[in-house]
């Protein structure tokens, strides 16, 4: 461990990192924080997580179940008398937190716990955003998160009436919100009019309130543009998309407000599950 690293720190990093401290659960900034970017270690700022792999544990710490090929080194650890794995920064030594496996939480399986004062979320500024809503989000993401140029997929809800939603509250049809997803993409890989025309693929735009099976304005069809340019570009490609429909398109077209990220047992439920 390099002591140089950590000679810019506050007392309560050096706390966590140098002297191998926890921090109070669900104290921490990132805890519940999913923007699209990377996290780096705060004492030598090496990459070590990238955001698409954090997810929503319950255990008042960031999780995430993947790391950096080659940032994180493990280390048995039998403090309090119990054998765990403590990781740690595989540059400047500096203690993140500690990993499980066997909980069965992600696909991946894994669990990344890691103090907030251990690391430093960076954001992705090249990455715009784009949010749609086409029926049952649970399809929508995985439709989306395999398209190349796109970085990060969550599902979610946007557009309704009350702070705070939960899934048993829309569901009730009576909140306003949609069911989308909010997807973070590279403009330099895909543009946003490409992202539309996966868009109308991807369900039948001139049904109301419903996709297949699903049925309540929350599986509407709808478009949130994040700026003036993408209004311009979802009333184009609407009217564009038109002429391959007898009916009439029904999605609409509203300004994005703010994205409430779903329940994470939401976020790739069909991968989790082994469906789709």
């Amino acid at each position: 461990m390099s002591k140089n690293y950590f000679r810019r720190l506050t007392l309560e990093e050096k706390l966590i990192l140098r002297d191998k401290g926890t921090e109070p659960a669900f104290s921490g900034e990132y805890n519940d924080h999913f923007e699209a970017g990377i996290f780096v270690c705060r004492a030598c700022k090496s990459p070590l997580y990238e955001s698409n792999t954090k997810f929503n544990s319950g255990c008042g710490w960031p999780s995430f179940d993947d790391e950096i090929d080659g940032a994180i080194k493990r280390y048995k650890d039998f403090t309090g008398g119990r054998e765990r794995v403590e990781i740690c920064c595989a540059n400047c030594d500096g203690h993140l937190g500690h990993v499980f496996t066997g909980e069965g939480m992600t696909k991946k399986d894994t669990r990344h716990c890691v103090n907030s004062l251990s690391i430093r979320f960076q954001s992705y500024k090249n990455l715009e955003q784009a949010t749609f809503g086409a029926g049952c989000f649970w399809f929508v993401e995985k439709y989306f998160s395999k398209i190349e140029g796109i970085y990060l997929v969550q599902v979610g809800y946007m557009g309704g009436d009350i702070k705070n939603p939960t899934y048993k509250l829309i569901s009730s049809g009576k909140t306003n919100y949609a069911e989308v997803v909010n997807i973070y993409f590279n403009p330099k890989e895909i543009k946003f009019i490409d992202l539309l025309a996966l868009f109308w693929k991807c369900h039948n735009p001139t049904l109301l309130n419903k996709q297949g099976k699903n049925i309540g304005k929350q599986y509407r069809s709808i478009i949130f543009p994040h700026t003036l340019q993408q209004k311009k570009d979802a009333q184009l490609s609407r009217d564009i998309e038109q002429d391959n429909w007898r009916q009439d398109i029904l999605t609409e077209i509203v300004p994005a407000t703010i994205f409430y990220r779903a329940e994470e047992y939401h976020q790739k439920y069909l991968d989790k599950n082994n469906l789709g």
